[in-house]
């Protein structure tokens, strides 16, 4: 999403087009039976409101955060939002992307790629996404005609139907259960960001500062592309010289500098946070409202753990997706921990600040961040 050339650096439209061609078309269902799922679904969004909030305790009693619209959408309706909120997102990196463009080498070369050609590529990225997320949390997502967002700052709940309705066959489990699993876990997404006020400035802060950090000189990034690839293919050292994480990291993490892979530490503890509390969440309210949460869990866990097919393992290595399946195991660790040794009361209080969530170490030992925040505070 960063070549250069032409009046657009990507071509949004031409991004959704191509999502939509490509992507792989949803299950077999009536359309009697699509009208079901989805009005189930926004029932059972609305359910997951008072089980979320109860359990968590995290929005105080007759406090009444902004609304955020429930969108349940099918794959071509999740493409079209995220490219809205992925422009939202990069407006800043691809303006300043579109003031330094040069007439050096490195920008003829990304200059001759062009924004259709990268409208294209994004494209096929999101075809391969499309069919797999059951449900997201815009955090910034701008409101469009056809997609509704919060008046303040953006946000919107995702349920993507044909996802959910395809699992639910794979995994050969009830399918009432199946979809308020689902909406739990994507209502304290919701909640997060509702409960806790602050929560989405710091993070887009966090994103912005990654992307600030971002090198924009072409000839720099042709660079550090082709140190990703010596990395891959094992030449960039001698035989018997690599490291013990080398084959463990993506993509993406390789062509980060030192001051993005610090600012990436910390969103990788915060959404470690997020998505383990999410897991955690829906566990703890599931026996209480999942009669088969046990067998949903357990069957998902292993299609998790898996993946689709070999294709699929080895586009999340490239992607750094297998990261995102670290992030839902280490953080509900992580809160489970601390709920276990300071009541739910007590881990709540990584919602005061930014300054009280967790770092990416603590995620690893809970211990370590129930010292410094309860023993300091307490003491």
């Amino acid at each position: 999403m960063t070549s250069i050339g032409g009046a657009e650096m990507v071509d949004w439209n031409l991004a959704v087009a191509t999502a939509t061609r490509l992507v792989r078309p949803g299950p077999e269902i009536s359309r009697e039976e699509a009208r079901a799922v989805v009005a189930e679904l926004r029932r059972h969004a609305k359910a997951s409101e008072e089980h979320v909030r109860s359990f968590t305790r995290m929005i105080p009693e007759g406090h009444e955060p902004e609304d955020t619209p429930v969108l349940v959408v099918d794959r071509a309706g999740w493409i079209r939002a995220n490219v809205a909120g992925f422009r939202e997102l990069l407006r800043p990196l691809l303006g300043k992307m579109q003031e330094r463009r040069g007439n050096g080498p490195g920008g003829a070369v990304l200059g001759a790629v062009g924004g259709k050609v990268t409208g294209v590529e994004l494209g096929m990225l999101l075809s391969f996404l499309a069919s797999r997320v059951l449900g997201q949390y815009e955090t910034f997502a701008p409101a469009t005609r056809e997609l509704p967002a919060a008046t303040k700052g953006g946000g919107r709940l995702l349920l993507v139907a044909p996802n959910i309705v395809h699992v639910e066959r794979e995994l050969d489990v009830d399918p009432h259960d199946f979809r308020l699993w689902v909406a739990l876990h994507e209502e304290t997404h919701r909640t997060q960001f509702t409960g806790v006020p602050w929560l989405r400035d710091h993070l887009q802060g966090e994103i912005q500062s990654f992307l600030d950090e971002t090198d924009i000189d072409p000839m720099t990034v042709l660079e550090r592309l082709r140190e990703a690839a010596q990395s891959f293919s094992g030449s960039s050292r001698p035989e018997g010289e690599q490291g013990e994480d080398d084959g463990g990291r993506s993509l993406v993490e390789i062509v980060q500098t030192p001051a993005q892979r610090e600012i990436l530490g910390r969103l990788t503890a915060v959404m470690s946070l997020l998505e383990g509390h999410a897991d955690f969440v829906m566990d703890g309210v599931g026996p209480e409202v999942v009669g088969s949460v046990a067998e949903i869990r357990e069957k998902f866990q292993q299609r998790r753990a898996r993946g689709a097919s070999r294709l699929d393992l080895a586009l999340r290595k490239l992607l750094g997706l297998d990261a995102k399946l670290r992030q839902y195991r280490d953080g509900e660790k992580f809160v489970r921990a601390v709920v276990d040794e300071v009541g739910m009361d007590g881990f709540n209080r990584v919602w005061t600040s930014p300054n009280t969530l967790p770092t990416k170490a603590e995620i690893a030992k809970p211990a370590d961040w129930v010292a410094r925040v309860h023993r300091k505070a307490d003491s």
